[in-house]
This record gives C-alpha cells, sequence and structure tokens, in this order.
C-alpha cells in the first residue's frame, strides 16, 4: 500500500518512536524509506553575527545534522532497511514546507513523523511542524505522539 514512507527526524525520543513505527511500517509492507533533517542556516546568515563566524557556525549546523541522520539511519539498518537518508537545508522558510516540497519531490505516499502534542502556551511559543505539514499535505501523515511527554 504506502511504497515510498518519508520520516522527518530530529534527535528527540518522538521522533524515534515515530521512526521505530515507520521502520516497522517498511518491513511489513517493503516499502522505501526517506530520513530526512531540516537545518535551519538562515539564522545564522546575515547581519547580527559580527562577532561570529557565520560560515563557520552553518557548518556546524550541518555537522549536527548529519549526526542526527546518521543515528537514524542505524536505527533503520537495525531494523532491517536500507534507508535514504538527505539534509534539507532552510534559509528561514516554514519548515513544513521544506519538508513537504522534499516529500513531493521524492514521490512519497505516506509521512510519518512525531509529534509532541504541546498544547495552550507551549504550543504558541513553539508552533508545530507537525500541524504545518498536517495541514498542508496532500498525502497521508501518520503523526506518532509519545506518551511520556
Amino acid at each position: 500500500m504506502y511504497q515510498r514512507i518519508f520520516v522527518p527526524v530530529d534527535d528527540s525520543d518522538t521522533s524515534n518512536l515515530a521512526l521505530a513505527e515507520a521502520c516497522r511500517l517498511a518491513k511489513h509492507m517493503g516499502s522505501t524509506v526517506r530520513l530526512v533533517h531540516v537545518v535551519d542556516l538562515a539564522q545564522f546568515g546575515w547581519g547580527g553575527t559580527e562577532f561570529l563566524d557565520a560560515a563557520e557556525l552553518q557548518k556546524s549546523i550541518k555537522q549536527a545534522g548529519e549526526q542526527v541522520l546518521g543515528q537514524a539511519q542505524a536505527q533503520a539498518v537495525a531494523a532491517g532497511l536500507t534507508p535514504e537518508v538527505k539534509i534539507l537545508e532552510s534559509w528561514g522558510d516554514k519548515i513544513a514546507s521544506v519538508l513537504l516540497d522534499d516529500a513531493n519531490g521524492w514521490g512519497a505516499d505516506l509521512v510519518v513523523m512525531g509529534t509532541h502534542g504541546w498544547s495552550g502556551l507551549m504550543h504558541i511559543l513553539m508552533g508545530s511542524v507537525a500541524e504545518g505539514l498536517l495541514k498542508q499535505a496532500d498525502i497521508p501523515v501518520l503523526l506518532v505522539r509519545n506518551a511520556g511527554e
């Protein structure tokens, strides 16, 4: 049914739970999995960083993103999969839009991602990438929530 499963990852427990669910689905259905992590490079791209080396900071952000992807890839490999992996760059764009553009370009037929399930003030302050993606997506989205949060 789902042949191309798109999985945004970060370094949270909730993301790891979503990845585990995506791996179970992929194994059961014989699906291809694409793991992505978004790095926002705009925060150090212009102005206000006179005392910082913006290029070096962006390089560090990318390296941290590659570590997150490497850990997710190892989890998927341990589950018996051979995932595709990709770092996505944002330059101040809405993360949900960056994710959907890549998912659609890749031909994903399912997105599996974690959601923290924040509400109230925390939701206002932190926003929700999952909610933004869910509102924009024209493909099925499976949200996995960490009951411990």
